[in-house]
């Protein structure tokens, strides 16, 4: 089986995860890097983990967390679908079997939150790691942007939010995403300005998991 090693080590993976980053940082948005890939991956793997999936479809969707965002190398319209063409072809590529590329694919091609929807196990658990990194550190600081005027709204919820972690609570049957902001650089209506839909798909995505999905931002419960 292929496994998230061998995914990192390819060249063809690397350059192609290089060239996104590249459109993603010219066009001014928030750090999409291997960084990025690599927090998804963990988590998305962790969702599963805890929840009791196969060890087979862990691997899977960390594999779909590290690649989620490739289809950024062709365009940012649409790269949900073009990353999906993307890993695929990739992905046999190097051998892995049709079935478990088409999966990786299914997944990586709904994680949007304007066009997915959580049809698969692994397709949810990337949907909510990736909606769930939220951070300070995504903030590019080497544009002329950075003054508190110039700073957009993505920009300003992410340099507030000092951390996050999603965390699988079995007991209770919660996916619990625990955010900590600072309100003196952004309002936490700010933060809903522009995460109310994919919190909405992250609800949809537990509940294809079979757990409720709970929103915790500084010690407080909104859903």
């Amino acid at each position: 089986m292929i496994k998230i090693a061998d995914i990192k080590a390819d060249e063809e993976v690397k350059a192609i995860m290089f060239m996104a980053e590249s459109q993603i940082e010219a066009l001014g948005f928030t750090e999409h890097s291997v960084r990025h890939s690599s927090i998804v991956s963990k988590w998305a793997g962790d969702i599963l983990e805890k929840i009791g999936a196969e060890e087979h479809r862990i691997e899977l969707a960390r594999i779909a967390g590290y690649l989620h965002d490739i289809g950024n190398s062709v365009n940012r319209e649409d790269h949900a679908q073009s990353g999906a063409i993307l890993a695929y072809k990739i992905l046999t590529r190097m051998g892995m079997e049709y079935r478990d590329a088409a999966a990786i694919m299914m997944a990586i091609g709904n994680h949007d939150e304007s066009q997915g929807l959580p049809v698969s196990d692994i397709t949810s658990a990337l949907i909510i790691a990736d909606k769930a990194d939220v951070h300070k550190s995504r903030v590019r600081v080497n544009t002329t942007r950075m003054s508190t005027e110039n700073l957009n709204i993505h920009d300003r919820v992410n340099l507030a939010a000092e951390k996050s972690t999603v965390e699988v609570d079995a007991e209770r049957g919660e996916i619990v995403l625990n955010i900590i902001i600072d309100t003196e650089k952004c309002p936490v209506m700010d933060y809903f300005e522009i995460y109310f839909k994919r919190m909405q798909l992250c609800r949809r995505a537990a509940d294809f998991l079979g757990k409720k999905f709970v929103l915790v931002i500084n010690d407080v419960r909104f859903l």
